[in-house]
C-alpha cells in the first residue's frame, strides 16, 4: 500500500481551525511545517484526492497531494515528538513513558485529539499552568481535546479539573489519558458548549481556554462568570501577532493581564478577574 501526503496551505489566521478540521476529518495527527503548511496522510490515492477536494471546497484552502515511500505513516507521525519539561512538569508521549514515571509526569497519547505538547499554543498554556496553579485549585479547561491541560492540572495538585469539549471522540481519548495518569477520580470531561456550561460549573480558581482568538473573545463573559473574584484565566491558541487585539479586550471584560508567554510564534496570557 502506498501512502499519500496531503499538503494544506491555510492563511495564518485560519491555521489552527483548519488543523482541527483535518484531525477531526482524518482521525490522525498532523504535521505543521515551518512555512505554515499542514501535512496529513491518506492510505490511498483516491482518499488523498478526495481530501484535497474537500479542503478546497469546504475550507477554501489550497491543497495538493503526493505519493510517499513505503512507510507506515499511521505511526510515523510520532517521530520527532519527545518528552518536554515545563517547570516542575514533564509531558511525555505514551510510547516514551516508563513504568517509574516521576509523579509530575503527564503521559499523553493524543490519538485523534488535539494536544500532545508539541504545538506552541499547548506548550505556552502548560508553561503558564505550571506557574499559576495552586494545590487544591478547582480548574476548568475549555476545548479540552486530548485532556492534556486538565490532566496536567490534576498532576500538579488541582482539587478537581473539568474539561469541556464538543467532540465526543476527544472526550473518550481524554478519559483514557486521565486513567493512564491516575487522576480520573479528580479529572472528568463533559461534552457540550463551553459558553453554556462554564458558568454553571463555577466558581473555579483557574480556567484554561486554548482556543482561537475570536472564540476566546466570544467566551470572555462566560469565563468571567465561571471564575471566582480574583481567579485566573489562561488564554492560549493565538498567534503572537494577535496579542494586541486580544489584550485590548481584557480590561473591557473585567480582566487584568498578569503574565504572557510566547512559544514558536504562539502567544498565551494569564489574566486575573476583577
Amino acid at each position: 500500500m502506498t501512502w499519500w501526503a496531503v499538503d494544506a496551505r491555510p492563511a495564518s489566521e485560519r491555521r489552527a481551525a483548519v488543523g482541527e478540521w483535518l484531525v477531526s476529518r482524518t482521525g490522525q495527527a498532523i504535521e505543521e511545517r515551518g512555512d505554515g503548511t499542514l501535512v496529513t496522510f491518506a492510505a490511498s490515492e483516491p482518499e488523498a484526492h478526495a481530501l484535497v477536494a474537500e479542503l478546497e471546497r469546504e475550507q477554501q484552502v489550497p491543497a495538493g497531494c503526493r505519493p510517499l515511500q513505503q512507510v507506515d505513516w499511521s505511526v510515523a507521525w510520532r517521530e520527532g515528538i519527545e518528552s518536554r519539561t515545563f517547570g516542575r512538569l514533564i509531558v511525555s508521549p505514551s510510547w516514551l513513558a516508563t513504568a517509574d514515571a516521576d509523579p509530575l509526569t503527564v503521559v499523553i497519547d493524543p490519538e485523534s485529539a488535539f494536544g500532545s505538547g508539541e504545538h506552541g499554543s499547548t506548550r505556552a498554556a502548560l508553561t503558564l499552568l505550571e506557574r499559576h496553579l495552586a494545590p487544591g485549585d478547582h480548574v476548568l479547561d475549555l476545548g479540552s481535546g486530548s485532556g492534556i491541560l486538565a490532566i496536567a492540572a490534576g498532576r500538579l495538585g488541582a482539587g478537581r479539573a473539568v474539561g469541556i469539549e464538543l467532540d465526543p471522540e476527544s472526550n473518550l481519548i481524554a478519559a483514557r489519558n486521565a486513567e493512564r495518569n491516575g487522576v480520573s477520580g479528580r479529572v472528568r470531561f463533559l461534552e457540550g458548549d463551553a459558553g453554556a456550561l462554564a458558568p454553571l460549573l463555577g466558581p473555579v480558581d483557574l480556567l484554561l481556554s486554548n482556543i482561537l482568538r475570536t472564540v476566546n473573545v466570544a467566551l470572555l463573559p462566560a469565563i468571567y462568570a465561571a471564575l471566582r473574584p480574583g481567579g485566573t484565566a489562561i488564554f492560549s491558541g493565538m498567534e503572537s501577532g494577535e496579542a494586541p487585539l486580544f489584550r485590548a479586550e481584557l480590561p473591557r471584560a473585567g480582566f487584568s493581564e498578569v503574565e504572557m508567554v510566547e512559544d514558536g510564534g504562539w502567544w498565551a496570557v494569564a489574566a486575573r478577574r476583577g
